[in-house]
């Protein structure tokens, strides 16, 4: 292009640009005023614990409000209402690794529990709690705790067959498994249970038994009240639930028997106790351990035993105060699959659960 070809910008147009260029800075001076003039976030209130919590409010709330009234110390309580609860708690903790907010996670669940501990997200705390509890069903560096806890278990409508291991055998043997349910395995305890057959069983051995009891008509519900519901109606004949879950069809009258859900080789139960932990960094750490030795106490392993959940204690306790229900139960949860077994299983068994519902 020659030189004629180069024209000079015009008054206006210079006039123009000059206006832009200073409206784009006044804009950026004004944004670094905003920015400068915010305040800083809200330091923690001393003496205030925040807690997270998974577990079903209409258990934990009376005890968290309890330990408020003993103590003294006031509780930010964080409850999650969604029917993936666990799952979103702990997903928020990891979010808020690099800046805590939480000091207490009483999950109702491990599979979280052992995620969050892989990615360096709790604080080792080994108290008077924790001393009681078996080896079983806590870390031994003291990262988590386990307590008052839940059994997998058959739940047998009893108008249909007798709750017996043989009555079970001649329902699981038949060609047609369209009276058998379970619950949608990517979440919950039902995750819980397929990662320990991943564990047990193997990758391919739990994709055959899964692929298997599908093809031969198996339900799978959305959840383990579902799972329940479709027992206590008789729309099933058995199935596979928690023991919450069936003492509510229990207490309901129905026509409703368990027996618990055994590994086959090794008769081991699946035991999947409350985990209670503090938080790395957290901002109340003092508080925390409070917070974390009562829980794990034998007073309020007793009180949840004695809810209608009739969670089993974990530690020792005065058994005249456990009901005969809660006597057996125990018995089975002594007889839990180690839970730090799981740790190897987890993701994988999770990814694949991923791609089996997810996509």
């Amino acid at each position: 292009m020659n030189q004629q070809g180069l024209q000079p910008p015009s008054k206006s147009h210079s006039l123009f640009i000059t206006a832009i260029t200073l409206i784009a800075g006044l804009c950026i001076v004004a944004g670094l005023i905003y920015v400068f003039q915010q305040p800083p976030a809200p330091k923690p209130v001393q003496g205030e614990l925040t807690v997270y919590c998974a577990h079903d409010s209409v258990y934990s709330e009376p005890i968290l409000k309890q330990f408020e009234k003993e103590t003294g110390i006031k509780l930010n309580i964080r409850f999650d209402s969604e029917a993936t609860k666990s799952l979103g708690l702990t997903e928020s903790l990891i979010r808020e690794k690099d800046n805590p907010r939480c000091d207490v996670f009483w999950n109702n669940e491990i599979l979280g529990t052992l995620d969050l501990q892989s990615k360096g997200i709790l604080e080792p705390y080994k108290g008077q709690g924790y001393e009681r509890i078996p080896a079983a069903f806590k870390h031994p560096d003291g990262l988590w705790t386990g307590f008052a806890a839940r059994l997998r278990v058959w739940i047998i409508n009893t108008n249909l067959i007798t709750a017996t291991p043989q009555a079970l055998d001649v329902i699981m043997e038949k060609e047609n498994l369209d009276r058998v349910t379970i619950a949608k395995p990517l979440y919950g305890t039902t995750r819980t249970h397929y990662t320990v057959l991943w564990q047990t069983l193997g990758e391919d051995g739990l994709k055959d038994w899964h692929e298997e009891m599908k093809s031969r008509g198996m339900i799978i519900a959305q959840s383990n009240g579902q799972t329940k519901n479709l027992v206590a109606q008789a729309n099933c004949t058995i199935g596979w639930t928690d023991t919450d879950d069936f003492f509510v069809a229990k207490d309901e009258g129905r026509a409703v028997e368990m027996l618990p859900y055994r590994l086959e080789d090794s008769e081991q139960t699946i035991c999947i106790p409350n985990t209670v932990m503090m938080i790395n960094g957290c901002p109340q750490p003092e508080l925390a351990k409070k917070l974390i030795d009562y829980l794990l106490s034998e007073r309020i392993e007793i009180q949840l035993s004695q809810s209608t959940a009739r969670q089993i204690p974990l530690g020792p306790v005065d058994e005249e105060q456990l009901s005969d229900e809660v006597k057996q139960l125990k018995v089975w949860a002594s007889e839990g699959y180690p839970l730090m077994q799981l740790e190897p299983a987890r993701q994988a068994a999770l990814n694949w659960l991923k791609a089996e519902y997810l996509q």
